[in-house]
């Protein structure tokens, strides 16, 4: 368990020193001042790769097999992010009712629904991914053994919010 816990923690170290490089501002206060991370193109073609790359470290620290990524799954992470976006509100089911499952279903996937995680934050997709990881509920669906594919997609508005969903399945 400490073994496990070491790796956990040396992969986020090492996921943290991957991210965007930006330096953070030192506000009045002594705490970071809070910065817009805006995608850029190039970023967009890389952040799925990056969070591939990052979870399937984590993933292996943990005993659990690689993902890759999986076109179905990233779709239908498009098609949530853009619906949080337009509900305000960052939860599983969409605005016409439907749920993870009912959403992997309609671009195709034949494969089973392992689990979803979702983010409303102004932080980057590692960042992100590093909250997730500390959360139990959604570590137990990143480092579920039985995905084997992943989806990941985002919604940024103009404002730099951005609402993040990962789809996992097998």
């Amino acid at each position: 368990m400490l073994r496990r816990n070491f790796l956990i923690g040396m992969a986020l170290t090492g996921l943290a020193a991957c991210s965007s490089g930006r330096s953070a501002a030192i506000g009045p206060d002594g705490l970071p001042v809070q910065q817009v991370y805006r995608i850029t193109p190039q970023d967009a073609e890389e952040i799925p790769f990056r969070v591939l790359d990052g979870l399937n470290t984590l993933r292996s620290a943990s005993g659990a097999g690689p993902l890759v990524l999986d076109s179905q799954l990233t779709a239908a992470a498009a098609t949530h992010s853009r619906d949080m976006a337009v509900q305000n509100r960052p939860w599983h089911f969409g605005s016409d009712g439907s749920s993870p499952i009912d959403r992997i279903r309609r671009v195709g996937y034949a494969g089973n629904l392992v689990g979803e995680t979702i983010s409303e934050t102004f932080e980057t997709e590692l960042e992100t991914l590093a909250a997730w990881i500390e959360m139990p509920e959604t570590r137990a669906v990143l480092l579920d053994r039985s995905a084997t594919r992943m989806g990941l997609s985002w919604y940024q508005e103009d404002g730099g919010k951005i609402w993040w969903t990962l789809v996992l399945g097998n």
